[in-house]
């Protein structure tokens, strides 16, 4: 077996494909071998009448999948080949596959979950979390955008909690995960052993995506208490309601309900740490994706993808982040006072085009 064949591992046990992203050390990060390997099983699957399900997993205990393989993307660009966007163009391809795959497939979503990894949890038809779980789209904090169909997840959550979620880049529990719509069940993970134990003696009906379901429901919860974002609701609604990151952040300032304040001067002091650049083209993309079909909303990802490797802050995210360390990006523009609407509008020019640009397949 090969290196690239065992960063994933597949078996089949009662009618259910099993699907195990093994890369612990590097908290599962996707790369392109392992986008491949998942999209050629999953095919084969669909079209294998004795499969009935499919569960997806992360080896290990701390992550499901953080992301893409964010060093790849730097090197590939650097490099001036196209590995960068045959990656992209692939994962998404993924990513609108599963979303639309004939059989039930569930997620099982223990650790982070995060960029990539959400790309897959969001597009499973359930998703059951931990308590170890931490879930986000965290893309701007390295200069980039919600992308892997964040554009279509993130503005259908309630009310701004999405918008809140994509600008900020924030993170979000298990209790909040549940509130929000980003997860179905929480099952403690103690008892995922148990899961997988009925998983293999489950007798299944005409309708296992019913039968899952229901096996979830005596083992996980639904909700369950604590919920932080449901708490802050009101004041992320009227704050990130409004027209652009500007007017936000001075909303945030001008907070003066004593439940609300230190959370409005954390979320100031995140923005602030963020590429205005990233923050302003998250808002409008997920302003229009919120009005987009799926296919749609991968499709202005890929058109602001090819634009936003020359044009963007996502190499200089990496360069400060991941490779030189030195946490000190230089964002262009440096601040929000710089930015224009013109420059946000720029990347969207074009789009209708794009939007019937078939995704790369493996």
């Amino acid at each position: 077996m090969s290196d690239n064949e065992a960063s994933i591992l597949a078996s089949v046990r009662n009618r259910v494909g099993h699907l195990t992203l093994n890369r612990p050390a590097g908290l599962n990060a996707l790369t392109l071998p392992m986008v491949r390997q998942l999209h050629r099983h999953l095919w084969a699957w669909e079209l294998d009448p004795d499969i009935v399900a499919v569960v997806i997993r992360g080896a290990g205990e701390k992550a499901f999948c953080a992301g893409g393989d964010i060093r790849m993307l730097y090197e590939s660009h650097a490099a001036g080949d196209n590995q960068h966007q045959v990656f992209l163009e692939e994962e998404y391809a993924l990513d609108e596959y599963l979303h639309n795959y004939a059989k039930p497939v569930l997620a099982l979503l223990d650790g982070f979950v995060l960029g990539g990894g959400m790309g897959l949890a969001q597009a499973a038809s359930l998703r059951v979390i931990t308590e170890r779980t931490r879930m986000g789209m965290p893309e701007v904090g390295i200069g980039f955008f919600p992308d892997v169909g964040g554009s279509y997840f993130l503005p259908r959550l309630p009310g701004e909690l999405g918008v809140y979620l994509g600008v900020t880049g924030g993170q979000v529990r298990a209790a909040d995960a549940l509130y929000v719509g980003l997860a179905d069940y929480c099952l403690p993970s103690e008892r995922i052993g148990e899961l997988d134990q009925a998983l293999d003696t489950l007798k299944w009906s005409y309708a296992p995506r019913e039968n899952l379901a229901q096996l979830l429901g005596c083992l996980a919860a639904e909700r369950i208490p604590g919920s932080e974002l449901k708490a802050l609701r009101p004041a992320i609604d009227r704050h990130f309601a409004l027209p652009d990151i500007s007017a936000i952040r001075q909303s945030l300032l001008a907070e003066d309900c004593a439940e609300y304040s230190d959370w409005a001067e954390e979320t100031v002091r995140v923005l602030d740490s963020r590429s205005p650049l990233a923050m302003a083209v998250t808002l409008e993309l997920l302003r229009r994706g919120r009005h987009l079909s799926l296919g749609d909303c991968f499709a202005l990802e890929l058109h602001l993808d090819g634009q936003w490797f020359d044009r963007g802050d996502l190499i200089e995210g990496i360069r400060a982040l991941i490779i030189d360390k030195d946490k000190k990006p230089r964002w262009n523009p440096p601040t929000l006072a710089d930015l224009t609407q013109q420059q946000v509008l720029s990347f969207f020019s074009g789009f209708p085009n794009a939007a019937s640009k078939p995704l790369r397949t493996a």
